[in-house]
């Protein structure tokens, strides 16, 4: 009886735990937010940092932690069976952002942030922005592996990711 009540309060602490790890006053949104509210998992919370406005929409996508699948297109990987997961929503008008997506299982995975500012099913250069978890500057090319590989555990992995767009000749963050 004493395991299974220590048991119990060790599953609140940890709740309580995930749940107060969002700022005061996020709005969690994507299709699997309420994994991340509840603190259930696998998924992975990102809480979006450095949003340029408002409009549109935000992209997280879910891929293999490997070269050849990273930024592969989605009908290509859904057909050879590999992991591909993308959540999207509306930003809320106001207040910090939390954008959750549910994974297959704990493990090693690449993720991608975009904002789709113009809401278009292709990456706009000059409008759209995009992060990754490394939070290192994207410059001109496309963000590598190594920036975007995040370790999803078994419960909700919390990951800030920085927003970056088009500033002169590369990506990088507004402030």
């Amino acid at each position: 009886m004493y395991l299974a009540h220590g048991t119990i309060v060790t599953g609140l602490i940890a709740s309580f735990l995930v749940i107060n790890a969002s700022p005061i006053g996020a709005e969690q949104i994507g299709q699997d937010a309420d994994l991340c509210r509840a603190g259930r998992g696998p998924a992975i919370q990102v809480n979006v940092q450095g949003l340029k406005d408002r409009r549109g929409e935000l992209w997280l996508e879910l891929y293999p932690a490997t070269p050849d699948d990273f930024l592969s297109p989605d009908t290509d990987l859904v057909a050879q069976g590999k992991t591909f997961r993308r959540t999207r929503s509306r930003l809320p008008p106001a207040g910090s952002v939390e954008i959750c997506i549910r994974v297959p299982h704990p493990g090693r995975y690449a993720v991608m942030l975009r904002h789709n500012r113009v809401e278009r099913d292709k990456f706009s250069l000059w409008s759209d922005g995009a992060g990754v978890p490394a939070n290192q500057s994207l410059g001109r090319g496309k963000p590598r592996l190594d920036q975007a590989v995040i370790n999803a555990g078994p419960g909700v992995t919390v990951v800030a990711i920085k927003m970056q767009y088009l500033r002169g000749f590369g990506f990088s963050p507004l402030d």
